[in-house]
């Protein structure tokens, strides 16, 4: 064992190994029997491919460079392809992310474009007796991020509308702001879908809508069924039998009903925050049974007898499942990831109960004894409420520091707000524990997963709650001897960044930060400066417009107390979180001579996706705490901090 100060520690963990395992594979689904899904490609300009495995077990990608299967919609997406068998040989109908346009394919051949440019698709539903594609249309009508409407509509598979938007038929008016994808009864006779308005986000309150549909394909007047402005419906789906399944929280926890009934009552969510359209919690199997993501917390991937709610999780080595679900026949389609391995397609045999990976295989990097050794804590924060953190101590099988000296410390605000940070293994957490810094993941008030209470913690007081939750877990770590309280470091990204910076400019907690894309100014973002479906997020997080309190609350207007030095990252492309932003943040910065840096990424938008893009971040914010810590980073250019 070499003894060494902590952040000087040797790690085969670069950040190129990083970039490359970044990313997860998403949107599974079944063509026929057989499996696909869609996969990051950080090294191929950060696009996702469409990956196919064939009944043999073969995988392949089945559109090369630079087709890109990802959906613009609400900008954050939704699920954007869809597939089924036609004369036995599969068909596929695909958004490409270059120009939103739909696509069909079939292997073999070329895509070929079955809508206009200009509209945007989401959630495509292939009617092959019909020769119809059913998604979400999202068009923009004005300038304006908000002039914008959303429907259901219904796109012809013989490519008519390729180049005539009439073509298009429209199912739905311009009832409500957004809407999800329509699912289709089993008898094709009723639609159910999901909508809500302004000022509300879909984990406040959403309407679970059904409409009769007629033999023509029209819709008949919706009516609502579930949901209201403090009920959200995070799901809904059919079951084999024609009843009508829906993910509701209005006991404070997101359970299952059946036609109105709860299947599994339990302090437990079996449903989360729709930040993309197409997220699946459950699915229906034909033979009645009900595959579900639950769980306090973590969700894992379980089983349900609606009968008689029993209840049986999957077995494996799988600790936290993403929101997509397939099913097919007895076979149910996953993703699941651990604390040791990333996001993997699993599937599970109902019948057997047996699961096994078929796609995305885990495997292992760098030697798993350099990859850290995760706890899962509550923290006691201001007025005794708890707070919920993953706290990575340093991990190297080879160094350790000398005796007496206590590690620095990154606390790490996730994006969201109202989001989680999932328990698994990360390359970049490894990146800095490997070296000696720890890493703390901060579940604050206002996070997914611990129920409606916990998460509304956060309603007219992000900046304040989100800022005090944080502090509290990097005191704790420090006041009980596990970090230096010196050397203690914030970093966020999107709403994480918002902590971030809010955190820098009104506490003394921490020695540096990172701030990624983040969101800065709040008058500036209430008022025409994000996009659509955020656009009245404020109303929930801070409160009614107010210039004074928008103001008053934004790390922009105290840029001046910042006193530490910070990083600043962000992509040139960003509609989310503009870069407008960013300037006017280091406007107030100009004569202070405090260090800082900022990197500004062209072909970047929100949440970087090049490989070369995270190797300069990841390197840049390792030679900030370097800089910072006083300690002797190697291997990584040295960041040039302006004063």
């Amino acid at each position: 064992m070499q003894t060494l100060p902590y952040g000087s520690w040797p790690s085969p963990i670069d950040a190129a190994l990083a970039a490359a395992h970044d990313g997860y594979p998403e949107y599974v689904g079944f063509v026929g029997d057989e499996a696909w899904w869609t996969e990051p490609r950080p090294t191929e300009g950060g696009r996702r491919t469409l990956v196919r495995r064939h009944a043999d077990g073969r995988r392949e990608p089945v559109l090369p460079a630079p087709w890109n299967v990802r959906s613009r919609v609400i900008e954050y997406g939704g699920r954007p392809w869809a597939g089924a068998l036609h004369e036995g040989r599969p068909l596929v109908v695909f958004t490409h992310f270059a120009d939103q346009r739909l696509y069909v394919y079939e292997p073999g051949g070329e895509p070929r474009p079955l809508t206009p440019a200009g509209p945007r698709w989401a959630e495509p539903q292939i009617l092959l007796a019909r020769g119809e594609v059913w998604c979400v249309l999202e068009e923009f009508t004005g300038p304006a991020p908000t002039d914008v409407r959303r429907v259901l509509a219904a796109v012809p598979l013989d490519g008519s509308a390729a180049e005539d938007r009439g073509a298009v038929r429209e199912l739905t008016g311009e009832r409500h702001r957004f809407v999800t994808g329509p699912r289709l009864a089993p008898d094709g006779r009723r639609a159910a879908w999901l909508a809500w308005d302004h000022p509300r986000m879909p984990w406040d309150g959403t309407e679970l809508l059904v409409a009769d549909v007629g033999p023509d394909g029209t819709f008949g007047e919706p009516r609502v069924i579930a949901g209201g402005e403090q009920e959200s419906v995070a799901q809904a789906d059919w079951s084999a039998d024609g009843r009508l399944l829906y993910a509701s929280d209005r006991t404070g926890w997101w359970n299952l009903y059946r036609d109105g009934e709860p299947l599994c009552p339990r302090e437990e969510e079996f449903g989360g925050p729709l930040w993309k359209l197409g997220q699946r919690w459950f699915a229906p199997l034909e033979s009645g049974l009900i595959a579900v993501l639950h769980g306090r917390g973590p969700a894992v991937l379980g089983i349900l007898d609606p009968e008689t709610g029993d209840l049986v999780d999957a077995v494996g080595p799988w600790t936290e499942f993403a929101a997509t679900l397939a099913v097919h026949g007895d076979r149910v389609l996953a993703v699941g990831a651990g604390a040791r391995s990333g996001g993997e397609v699993v599937e599970l045999d109902t019948c057997t109960g047996r699961a096994r990976v078929i796609g995305a295989d885990h495997e292992d990097a760098v030697d798993p004894a350099y990859c850290p050794e995760p706890q899962a804590r509550t923290f006691t924060g201001p007025g005794g409420r708890e707070i919920h953190a993953h706290v990575y101590p340093p991990h190297h099988p080879h160094c350790a520091a000398p005796q007496g000296e206590l590690p620095p410390y990154v606390v790490w605000a996730h994006g969201g707000p109202t989001g989680r940070s999932p328990l698994v293994l990360d390359l970049e957490i490894a990146y800095f524990t490997s070296r000696g810094i720890g890493v703390a993941e901060v579940n604050y008030g206002g996070s997914t997963g611990y129920g409606r209470v916990y998460r509304e913690r956060l309603r007219e007081q992000w900046g304040v709650v989100d800022v005090e939750d944080c502090a509290a877990v990097a005191l704790a770590l420090a006041e009980e001897g596990t970090a230096d309280r010196a050397r203690l470091a914030i970093r966020g990204g999107s709403a994480g960044g918002w902590t971030a910076a809010a955190s820098l400019a009104t506490t003394d907690v921490y020695a540096c930060g990172t701030i990624i894309y983040p969101v800065l100014d709040l008058i500036g973002w209430a008022s025409g400066g994000t996009h659509d479906f955020e656009s009245r997020y404020l109303d929930s997080l801070v409160g009614p417009f107010s210039p004074e309190r928008y103001a008053e609350r934004s790390p922009l207007t105290h840029a001046d107390r910042i006193t530490a030095p910070f990083l600043l990252l962000q992509g040139l492309d960003d509609v989310i979180c503009p870069p407008a932003q960013c300037e006017r943040f280091l406007a107030r910065l100009e004569g202070r001579r405090l260090p800082h840096a900022y990197i500004a990424f062209e072909g970047e938008g929100h949440g970087f996706r090049r490989a070369e893009t995270m190797i300069r971040a990841l390197e840049a914010e390792l030679s900030l705490y370097a800089q910072v810590f006083g300690m002797n980073a190697t291997g990584v250019p040295r960041l040039e901090l302006t004063k």
